[in-house]
C-alpha cells in the first residue's frame, strides 16, 4: 500500500467528475495525468480496465432508456476501429503517441472553445465517421470521447439519454481494447494494485458529477472541462520535449 499515490488517486477522482460533467468521459482528463505517473503503454491498460466501471456506473444512474440507432450507427465502427488502433500502438514509438496526444487535445479543447456553435449534421454517414473517429483515437491514444460527445451532439438527445448511451458505447470500446491492449502486453502486474481503487473512484466520481449536473449549468462546465483539456494537453506536450 505504501506504494500507492494517493494523489494520483484524487486526481483520478477528479478526472471522473469533470468527465460526467462535461460529457467527454473521464479518459481526456485519466490519460494524460496517468502519463505522469506510468509508462504509456501502462496508462492504455489501466484506462480500459477503470473505464469499465466507470461507464457500468453511468449507463446505471443514468438508465433513461438508450438511442438504439445511434448505439449500432457508432458504436460498431467504434469497436472496429479501437481494435485497429490499439494494434496500431505496437507500431508507434510511446514518444511519439505522448507528442501527438498533447496536440490532440489542445487542438480539441481550442476547437471546442472557438467554435462555440459547431454542429456536425445528424446524418447516418456522420455518425459512422464519428464512431470510427472516435474508436480508432481511443485505441490508440487511450481518449476518444470527445470526438463521439461532439458527433452525438448533433442529435438534440435529453442529457441522461446521451450520458447513457455514450457510456454504453464507451464501454463496448474498452470492453474490446482491454483484449488488445493485453494482447500487446500493456496491463502488467504491478499496475493492478490501483485496480480496485479506480473501480471505486468511477462509481463515486459518477455519482457526484450527476449530482453537480442537476445544480450547475452545463455549458459554464463545459468551458471549464474544454479549458482544463487544453491545459493538461499543453503540460503534456511540454513534458515530453523537455525530457
Amino acid at each position: 500500500m505504501k506504494n500507492i499515490s494517493y494523489f494520483f488517486l484524487f486526481l483520478s477522482l477528479l478526472a471522473e467528475v469533470f468527465g460526467t460533467i462535461g460529457g467527454f468521459g473521464s479518459s481526456v482528463f485519466f490519460v494524460p495525468i496517468a502519463n505522469f505517473y506510468f509508462d504509456f503503454e501502462s496508462v492504455l491498460g489501466l484506462t480500459a480496465i477503470y473505464h469499465l466501471s466507470s461507464n457500468l456506473s453511468k449507463i446505471v444512474l443514468f438508465k433513461k432508456g438508450l438511442d438504439k440507432k445511434l448505439l449500432i450507427n457508432i458504436g460498431i465502427p467504434s469497436v472496429l476501429f479501437v481494435i485497429i488502433g490499439g494494434l496500431l500502438t505496437k507500431v508507434f514509438d510511446n514518444s511519439f503517441l505522448k507528442v501527438f496526444l498533447g496536440i490532440f487535445l489542445v487542438a480539441l479543447a481550442l476547437l471546442f472553445l472557438i467554435k462555440k456553435e459547431l454542429i456536425i449534421p445528424p446524418l447516418k454517414r456522420n455518425a459512422l465517421i464519428g464512431g470510427s473517429l472516435s474508436g480508432f483515437s481511443a485505441g490508440l491514444l487511450g481518449t476518444g470521447g470527445a470526438i463521439r460527445g461532439l458527433t452525438m451532439a448533433a442529435f438534440n438527445l435529453e442529457k441522461s439519454v446521451f450520458i447513457a448511451t455514450s457510456a454504453f458505447i464507451d464501454f463496448l470500446i474498452d470492453f474490446s481494447r482491454t483484449f488488445v491492449y493485453y494482447y500487446n502486453g500493456y496491463i502488467h502486474k504491478h499496475d493492478l494494485i490501483y485496480v480496485p481503487f479506480l473501480i471505486v473512484i468511477g462509481i463515486v466520481g459518477t455519482a457526484i458529477g450527476k449530482k453537480i449536473l442537476n445544480y450547475i449549468p452545463q455549458e459554464q462546465f463545459k468551458k471549464i472541462s474544454l479549458s482544463l483539456i487544453l491545459i493538461i494537453g499543453v503540460i503534456t506536450f511540454i513534458d515530453v520535449v523537455l525530457r
